[in-house]
């Protein structure tokens, strides 16, 4: 049972930060974000939940398979692994940012940054194993969609200045 653990922590790991968006967005998608400017092609409510889910999953089994294949916690694991964390820490603070203190502004220049560390996560697991990277692929494309999103909002929201 103990060759498991590891691959159920790992791939379990990214969904702790989005039980804890999941309960900053609850409210605010009911409250605060209808009242947004939104562009007509944005996804359903209904359709986040579903997909982070699956890419929490994919993100979380890859960083296994990096983890597994460097022999733990190792020296070698130090850059790959770093990028992922630095990358899962930039998700888990997205939510707050947009959704918590609906700083749009900021909420952009945070995701800009998050999908250039999941690219560079790609590109530094690449080598170590291509599954791994590539089932951070669904994650990059939809980072590039919810930055659009985040720009569109932004832009169609002129923030309140602040007395």
């Amino acid at each position: 049972m103990t060759m498991w653990l590891p691959m159920i922590g790992l791939t379990a790991l990214p969904h702790v930060g989005g039980l804890y968006g999941g309960f900053i967005t609850r409210k605010e998608v009911k409250n605060w974000y209808p009242t947004l400017n939104k562009p007509s092609w944005r996804p359903p409510n209904a359709a986040f939940p579903v997909v982070w889910t699956c890419l929490y999953t994919g993100m979380g089994y890859g960083s296994y398979l990096i983890w597994k294949e460097l022999g733990g916690f190792t020296e070698d694991a130090v850059v790959p692994l770093g990028l992922y964390g630095l990358q899962l820490a930039l998700n888990w603070a997205w939510t707050p940012i947009f959704f918590g203190a609906h700083k749009l502004k900021w909420a952009l220049v945070e995701i800009v940054f998050l999908t250039g560390t999941v690219g560079a996560t790609m590109v530094s697991w690449y080598s170590i194993s291509r599954t791994a990277s590539l089932l951070l692929a669904p994650y990059l494309s939809w980072l590039c969609l919810a930055t659009a999103l985040n720009y569109c909002v932004w832009r169609d929201n002129p923030e309140k200045k602040e007395e």
